[in-house]
């Protein structure tokens, strides 16, 4: 009796998985053969690009420790970052450090001397598009600021 009960629920696990499987490749291959799968792939991922926008958010320049201590992470993370092969992310990290640093032009010759010469290139590159983002988060924190006063 408990043999053909394990048979029984054997045959309806296979039945199941086989229909399982068949309901994938179905629907796999409709979705495939629409005439603009591609369009709309590339679409969905240029707007998942836009929307992950700017990770790191820049702390008031006017609290020495906080920017001393978002230095310090920005480094770190855009070292570990780069060590595990994340160029985009490693920069992006590394031009948020140099955006606070008090000395920009001695961690800009550090970081040449260190760097391979392509993604010292592409620092240099993302170095003005931050600088645009910082004036915009400021100007989004001095907007705050300005509402919380009137209420």
């Amino acid at each position: 009796m408990a043999l053909a009960t394990k048979t029984a629920l054997g045959i309806a696990a296979g039945v199941c998985g086989t229909l399982f499987l068949g309901y994938c490749v179905y629907f796999d291959h409709k979705r495939r053969s629409d005439p603009n799968f591609k369009r709309k792939l590339k679409n969905k991922r240029k707007q998942a690009k836009l929307n992950k926008g700017p990770s790191t958010v820049i702390p008031d320049l006017k609290d020495a420790d906080a920017v001393q201590a978002f230095f310090l992470r920005e480094v770190q993370l855009g070292e570990e970052e780069l060590a595990n092969g994340n160029v985009e992310g490693g920069v992006e990290h590394l031009c948020a450090a140099i955006a606070v640093c008090g000395q920009p032009q001695q961690l800009l010759r550090v970081l040449q001397q260190t760097l391979p010469r392509p993604i010292f290139c592409l620092l240099l590159e993302r170095l003005p598009l931050l600088g645009q983002r910082i004036i915009s988060q400021g100007n989004q924190q001095q907007i705050l600021l300005a509402e919380d006063e009137l209420e």
